[in-house]
């Protein structure tokens, strides 16, 4: 197997790179935070857009080399904040007025999005939760699969929604639906019900690990093949 060269963007859970390293690839996480699994000599730490058009990125600190080729292979975890179906009730404000500061955040975000979408890279896969349809519309283009933790045996629901360029959509690997259901509300959706705090956004965006062991798994497969 000759290794992949893979780049996680806007990761520092370090989680997907991980998984991707367990099997022989060459991962890096990326984003503006330090990683926080583990693993410096693998991270970063610098905007995903500054990497992706600047292939020959020199990074000052540890001894990454970054393959002059280019990437086979992106993982992208945009920021939702501005782009999710939770958020859109900001968009205007208590007398209906639009609240044009959160538009605005709302258009960098949706750029940033279709940046990495469009990327010079073969192969992607960008997730982010279910979106709202203005930014649907900013962007232009729905996602391709939609995928749940209880899928990769997780016992929880959360919805997640795939964005693939020249990959196949992913395959579940173990449903624990049926068991998931019996657990109360709270349980079953934990990010969801997790109190205001610093870190509460970092914790929601953390991607679960059977869901990161499937993609690092199925993608590094289907491009090696």
């Amino acid at each position: 197997m000759i290794p992949l060269k893979i780049l996680v963007g806007c990761e520092q859970s370090q989680v997907v790179t991980k998984a991707f390293r367990a099997l022989g690839h060459e991962a890096y996480s990326c984003d503006i935070l330090p990683c926080s699994g583990g693993h410096p000599e693998w991270h970063i730490k610098n905007k995903v857009e500054h990497i992706i058009w600047n292939y020959h990125f020199a990074v000052e600190s540890g001894n990454i080399c970054l393959n002059q080729h280019g990437w086979d292979l992106m993982i992208a975890h945009p920021p939702c904040q501005y782009l999710s179906n939770s958020g859109v009730t900001w968009l205007y404000n208590k007398d209906g007025s639009r609240n044009e500061p959160r538009w605005e955040e709302m258009r960098k975000a949706a750029a940033l999005f279709k940046m990495l979408l469009y990327a010079p890279i073969p192969h992607i896969v960008i997730e982010n939760p279910i979106q709202h349809r203005y930014a649907r519309e900013e962007i232009g283009v729905s996602w391709g699969q939609q995928i749940h933790p209880w899928m990769f045996g997780h016992m929880e629901q959360k919805p997640t929604c795939l964005w693939l360029k020249n990959v196949p959509a992913l395959r579940e690997t173990h449903n624990v639906y049926d068991e998931m259901k019996k657990l109360p509300a709270n349980v079953r959706q934990r990010v969801h019900y997790m109190p205001p705090s610093d870190h509460r956004a970092a914790d929601r965006a953390v991607t679960y690990e059977g869901i990161g062991a499937a993609i690092a798994k199925q993608y590094g497969e289907f491009l090696c093949r």
